[in-house]
């Protein structure tokens, strides 16, 4: 009986793990974790242009108590404080007196700035929203308040009142400082022209 060669034995090679590079699985980054917000800035007591965040209708009218109406007592005699300036000078002057009444402790709805020519640009700005909204700021009386001379008869007596005389008509200033000197219960601030404004003091304002 004839061998039958055995069938050859075919051995497995012994292949071990393959090293598969792991390209599938891309390395994870971190996502970025959102940190706290910052508080926002405070809005500073000298009102600048700037739209405001709230209309006036929501504005509560608080102001009992404030020294709006204590002016009685000493109205007939403020403080009076020239800076000199000139016309073209006069806003920025009265800006540079507020910023020093707020960091000197003033709050600022007792502050009053009124002006003989041009409107200060915070009043150009506020009036754009209307009459009625502009002076109901003045009504709620919480903020540094700037008007012209003209509408002075519509403001109300603050213990603060400062004068920016930026207009060349001695009429004009002269209608403002008496009704500063009227509206003033401690300080009167004139900004301007020294020889302009002794002159129209001297002249029985």
């Amino acid at each position: 009986m004839p061998l039958i060669p055995e069938e050859p034995q075919i051995h497995e090679s012994a292949q071990g793990p393959r090293a598969t590079p792991a390209t599938g699985r891309a390395a994870s980054t971190p996502r970025p974790v959102p940190g706290p917000r910052t508080a926002a800035t405070p809005r500073p007591g000298r009102p600048v242009p700037g739209p405001r965040p709230a209309p006036p209708a929501q504005r509560r009218h608080s102001s009992s108590g404030r020294p709006q109406a204590a002016p009685s007592e000493n109205r007939s005699a403020p403080q009076l404080q020239v800076i000199p300036a000139t016309a073209d000078g006069a806003l920025d002057a009265a800006d540079e007196a507020v910023d020093l009444l707020l960091d000197s402790g003033r709050a600022p709805g007792d502050i009053l700035v009124l002006t003989t020519g041009d409107q200060h640009p915070w009043a150009t700005h506020e009036l754009t929203f209307g009459e009625a909204a502009y002076w109901a700021q003045h009504e709620a009386g919480d903020d540094v308040f700037f008007a012209a001379a003209a509408a002075a008869d519509r403001v109300k007596p603050r213990p603060v009142v400062i004068v920016a005389v930026n207009s060349p008509a001695d009429d004009a200033a002269a209608r403002a400082l008496a009704k500063g000197r009227e509206s003033a219960g401690a300080l009167l601030i004139v900004c301007g022209d020294p020889q302009r404004i002794n002159a129209v003091l001297g002249a029985g304002v």
